[in-house]
């Protein structure tokens, strides 16, 4: 189990991590979400002991390891850009950090041999990285990073750079090894889509503090406010309310709607239009449910809309 307790950093005058309390349970996936400069990275670094907090306390499994040095961790971290050693063929990546602990030779070929196999790259334990696909360099980068049984697996950005097919690959295999570990693991991350394909919880970040923590489910219905509904790049949201896509339906005794555009989906129709109370809003409408002319009624369950609480 992962635990931070009342974390604080600044770096001079801007603050990138204020009163941070999160706790992830073996076996269990934190995504962490927000935009660039938000403070997500540096808490990942303060995690795997790359910064020192200002105050406040990092605790794994029990132990508080907040002066502990980064090598005596435990952890292990996948980036975005892998980080695989060029000049070492994939059996050899894989097997790295068991030859950093010293372990018998015969051992480490047999431990990294499975690795391979459990990601299915059995049949490439002699080629270089640079000879393997994207989708392949990033299976090696969580083969690497699991092998050596770590504490908790941080996963930094770590399928951005992928295409859509292979990143849905790669998430189900990410889920399939720390649940089989049963480790912690936390994901930091600008992307609503993975947080949601991969989290157990969300953590929603903004200038060094947790807009809002939950699960998926509980933060994409509910948001805590507009600037945490922006985050989760939910549409049909202003700093007073956000509607959700589900409380907006065709009805023929509905308010008529200007038709602002229409956008082919794979299995549906993304309809824009405007409201003559709620401005601009967007919903999907079922493949094939094409409005006639340049009009369209609609309904909108006025109980599922999301209030905000004004800001002070």
């Amino acid at each position: 189990m992962l635990q931070l307790k009342n974390i604080n950093k600044r770096f001079g005058s801007k603050t990138v991590a204020q009163d941070i309390n999160l706790n992830v349970e073996a076996g269990e996936i934190l995504a962490v979400l927000g935009r660039s400069g938000c403070g997500k990275s540096t808490l990942l670094k303060t995690i795997v002991g790359l910064v020192y907090p200002d105050s406040g306390e990092v605790w794994l499994n029990g132990d508080n390891i907040t002066d502990m040095p980064s090598e005596k961790r435990n952890i292990s971290l996948m980036f975005q850009d892998y980080a695989l050693l060029p000049h070492l063929t994939a059996l050899d990546n894989v097997g790295f950090g068991l030859k950093m602990r010293r372990l018998p030779k015969a051992e480490i070929e047999e431990q990294s041999m499975q690795a391979l196999r459990d990601i299915g790259l059995e049949h490439e334990a002699q080629r270089k990285p640079e000879s393997l696909s994207g989708g392949e360099q990033q299976r090696l980068a969580l083969a690497r990073a699991l092998i050596t049984r770590p504490s908790l697996l941080l996963l930094d950005e770590a399928f951005s750079s992928l295409d859509t097919h292979l990143r849905h690959n790669l998430y189900r295999l990410t889920d399939e090894s720390i649940r089989r570990q049963n480790i912690p693991a936390v994901l930091v991350t600008h992307s609503p889509e993975e947080a949601a394909a991969l989290a157990d919880h969300i953590a929603l970040m903004h200038e060094g503090r947790i807009l809002q923590y939950g699960t998926p489910a509980e933060l994409f219905r509910r948001p805590a406010n507009a600037q945490a509904a922006r985050l989760l790049g939910l549409p049909n949201t202003n700093d007073a309310r956000h509607i959700p896509t589900h409380a907006i339906r065709p009805d023929p005794q509905g308010t008529p709607c200007r038709i602002l555009s229409l956008t082919p989906l794979p299995d549906s129709l993304r309809l824009t239009f405007a409201h003559p109370e709620y401005g601009e809003l967007t919903t999907l409408l079922p493949a094939g449910q094409l409005p006639a002319g340049d009009t369209v009624p609609i309904h909108i369950d006025k109980r599922q809309i999301v209030w905000f609480e004004p800001s002070r």
